[in-house]
C-alpha cells in the first residue's frame, strides 16, 4: 500500500514538468518563426530596392517597361536609376499619351536579338508622343536607338547605334513627327524609313551634333540649326535662308571639323577695290571680280554665286576708256561702279540667268531674304592728260642779248654812295677854285 500511494504521489507532479517544457519549446518555437519571417520580409525588400532600374513619382520598379506602364495622368516621368539592357515600347496605361523619358545620366542599351529582326532601344507607336531629356544615352547598338511611328522630341542625351539611328513612318493611317533641339546624334545612318513607310513623316532639327549621313530623299525633312560632320545630300534640307558654315567660324574658336547651319550671307574681304590704269588693266569676268574682292558664300554645292550683267558690263566699259586714254595720252577722270552679287540656288527653272547666253538659270533667293546679296565697288583711278614738251627756238632768230641787271645788293648801294660824296667834294672844289679865281682878278 506504501509503494502503491507513492508512486500515485509523484505522477502528478513529472506530468507537470513535461508540460511547462513543452509550452517553452512551443514558444520559442513561434518566436524564431516570427523573427525568421520578419529578416526574411526585410531581405527580399532590400533585395527588390536594390534591383529598381527605374521610378514613377516615388515608387520604383525592376524594369522600365513596368514602370511606363505604371505612369499616370499626374505621373508621367519615367527616371532611369540605372544603366539596364531592355527594349521597350512606350505602352502608358489607358488615357495617358504623353510620356517624359528622363535617361537621368544612365544608360539605355537596346536588347540584342539573336534573330535577323531585332527590336529598338527604343519604340513610339503611332498616337504616343515621347519626350526624352538628358544627359544620357540611348544605345542601339545592332539595333536603332528609336523606332517612331508617333510623336518623338529629343531635347538632350547621347544617342548611338551601328546601323540607322532613328526610324520614323509615315503611312496611310498615321505620320510620325520628330522634333530634335539638342543631344548628340552618331551612326553611319541618322535618319531613315520604316520597312512599310511611304515618307518619312516630318522631322525637324533645332539643334543638336550629328555625325553620320543623312540619305537623300527624306523630303519632309528640315534642318533649320545644328552641327553636322557629313555635308552629302545636306543641300535639300536646308532652308532657302540658310547656309553651312565651317567649324571653327561661329565664335567657338575651335576647327572640329563640323559644318553649322547658319544664316545664307556673303563676306567679301574686299568691299572697295581701287584699279590703277597706268598699270595696266584688262576686262574683269564674274570669276576674276569674285577672286578680287576675295568674296565667298557660306553655303555648299547647291549654291553659288551670281555677279550681275549688266554692271559688270558698265565696269568693263569703263576699264575700256580708261586704256584708251593711257594709250592716246589723253585724261581720264576716275569713276566707280557698284557691282551686286548673289547667292542664288542651283537646279529652278523660272528665272533665266543673264549670266548664261541662254536657257533657263538660277532661282534667285533675294526676294525674301535681303541677307543673301552683297555689294562691291570697284573704282578706277584718274589719268592726268601729259604736259607737251617746250618748242625749241626757230633757226635763224637772233638771240637777243639780255640787259644787264642792275646790282642790287648792299655792296653796290655803298659804292653809288661814295660816288656821290666824291662828286660832291669835287663840286665843291670846284666852286671853291672858281670863285678865288674871280678873287684874284679883281685885285689885279
Amino acid at each position: 500500500m506504501r509503494s502503491h500511494e507513492k508512486r500515485v504521489n509523484v505522477c502528478p507532479r513529472t506530468q507537470g514538468k513535461y508540460l511547462v517544457s513543452v509550452v517553452l519549446t512551443a514558444v520559442f518555437a513561434i518566436a524564431s518563426l516570427f523573427g525568421t519571417l520578419l529578416f526574411s520580409a526585410d531581405a527580399v525588400a532590400d533585395a527588390a530596392e536594390s534591383q529598381a532600374v527605374a521610378q514613377v513619382g516615388n515608387a520604383t520598379y525592376a524594369s522600365v517597361q513596368e514602370t511606363i506602364g505604371r505612369t499616370t495622368l499626374k505621373n508621367t516621368t519615367v527616371t532611369l536609376l540605372a544603366d539596364v539592357t531592355e527594349s521597350v515600347t512606350i505602352t502608358p496605361p489607358k488615357g495617358v499619351r504623353n510620356v517624359t523619358f528622363d535617361l537621368n545620366g544612365h544608360t539605355l542599351q537596346a536588347t540584342e536579338s539573336g534573330g535577323a529582326a531585332g527590336f529598338a532601344a527604343i519604340t513610339v507607336p503611332a498616337n504616343m508622343q515621347l519626350t526624352i531629356v538628358g544627359p544620357g544615352t540611348v544605345a542601339g547598338g545592332t539595333q536603332p536607338a528609336v523606332d517612331c511611328r508617333g510623336a518623338l522630341h529629343v531635347e538632350g542625351g547621347t544617342f548611338t547605334s551601328d546601323a540607322t539611328l532613328m526610324r520614323f513612318a509615315e503611312t496611310d493611317e498615321t505620320s510620325a513627327q520628330g522634333s530634335f533641339s539638342g543631344g548628340t546624334f552618331t551612326a553611319p545612318t541618322l535618319f531613315n524609313l520604316l520597312d512599310d513607310a511611304k515618307n518619312l513623316g516630318y522631322v525637324t532639327v533645332r539643334g543638336g551634333e550629328y555625325r553620320g549621313m543623312i540619305p537623300a530623299g527624306l523630303n519632309t525633312l528640315a534642318l533649320l540649326s545644328g552641327s553636322f560632320s557629313d555635308l552629302s545630300n545636306l543641300a535639300p534640307y536646308l532652308a532657302d535662308s540658310l547656309g553651312l558654315i565651317p567649324g571653327g567660324t561661329s565664335g567657338d574658336g575651335m576647327g572640329d571639323g563640323m559644318f553649322h547651319v547658319g544664316d545664307l550671307a556673303i563676306s567679301s574681304k574686299q568691299t572697295s577695290v581701287e584699279l590703277d590704269p597706268a598699270s595696266g588693266l584688262q576686262q574683269l569676268s564674274a570669276d576674276d571680280l569674285l577672286e578680287l574682292t576675295e568674296t565667298q558664300l557660306n553655303g555648299i554645292a547647291d549654291y553659288r554665286l551670281v555677279v550681275d550683267s549688266d554692271q559688270l558690263q558698265a565696269l568693263n566699259d569703263q576699264i575700256d576708256r580708261a586704256m584708251q586714254a593711257v594709250e592716246k595720252r589723253k585724261a581720264f577722270e576716275a569713276v566707280s561702279q557698284n557691282i551686286t552679287i548673289t547667292a542664288v540656288r542651283n537646279g529652278a527653272d523660272d528665272v533665266i540667268d543673264t549670266n548664261s547666253s541662254g536657257g533657263a538659270g538660277p532661282q534667285l533667293r533675294t526676294s525674301d531674304h535681303d541677307g543673301i546679296s552683297a555689294q562691291v565697288a570697284v573704282t578706277i583711278k584718274a589719268v592726268a592728260e601729259p604736259e607737251k614738251p617746250e618748242e625749241p627756238g626757230k633757226p635763224g632768230d637772233p638771240e637777243k642779248p639780255e640787259k644787264p641787271e642792275m646790282p642790287r645788293s648792299g655792296s653796290a648801294v655803298q659804292a653809288l654812295a661814295i660816288i656821290s660824296l666824291l662828286l660832291v667834294i669835287a663840286s665843291a672844289i670846284c666852286a671853291y677854285a672858281t670863285v678865288h679865281l674871280q678873287s684874284s682878278r679883281l685885285h689885279n
